[in-house]
Order: C-alpha cells, then sequence, then structure tokens
C-alpha cells in the first residue's frame, strides 16, 4: 500500500524530530549518533522523492532535488559521507525544510 503525501510529510518532521533527539545524546563523532541521523536523513530524502512534485513546488525556495540527491549519497556513498556535510545539512538545511514540508502538510490536510 502506497502512503499518501501527507504521511510522508509526517514521516519527514518525526524524522527531523528523531534527529534533533538523537542529537541530545550526543554529536556526530559518536558513531552510532551518526549513524541514527544518516538514517534519518535518508527517510527524509526517500519521502521527498515520493511526494508529488507539483506539490512541492509550492515551496520553491526548498532544494528538493538536492535533497533525494543526499539521500541516494547516503544511501549508496556512505564510506565517503564527511562530518561536516551531514553537521551542515543539520545546522543550514534542517530547519527551513522542516519549516516548508510543515506548510505543505498544513496545505493537504
Amino acid at each position: 500500500m502506497s502512503r499518501s503525501d501527507t504521511q510522508r510529510c509526517d514521516d519527514i518532521v518525526a524524522a527531523c524530530e528523531a534527529i534533533t533527539s538523537h542529537l541530545q545524546r550526543g554529536d556526530l563523532t559518536d558513531g552510532l549518533v551518526f549513524d541514527a541521523v544518516r538514517a534519518r536523513l535518508m527517510e527524509i530524502g526517500e519521502a521527498v522523492k515520493l511526494i508529488d512534485p507539483t506539490v512541492l513546488a509550492n515551496e520553491p525556495d526548498i532544494p528538493w532535488v538536492d535533497i533525494a540527491a543526499m539521500r541516494n549519497h547516503l544511501a549508496h556513498r556512505y564510506f565517503d559521507t564527511a562530518h561536516a556535510i551531514v553537521q551542515a545539512t543539520i545546522d543550514s538545511d534542517l530547519p527551513p525544510m522542516r519549516v516548508a514540508i510543515t506548510r505543505i502538510r498544513n496545505t493537504l490536510a
């Protein structure tokens, strides 16, 4: 059974909350925290890939294609993922993406 765009938006918000929770346990130098955050970033990217692009177009300032591409990088080039890139994603990219996905989610309700 396929998930709706609303459910995928909820998944993204839940993944953002999980990332925040993981980082309360430690920083990315802790291998378990790093792995947990990477997994949630992959979930976000996968959900973004499956949301109707016309829905995402309502938030054109968010680089949705790059988010999906990061998922592919994290999944397939796991050995080549710098902590600094993951940290920058968390610090700079996650907050505006979460705000945007919440706005999208609210329009779908």
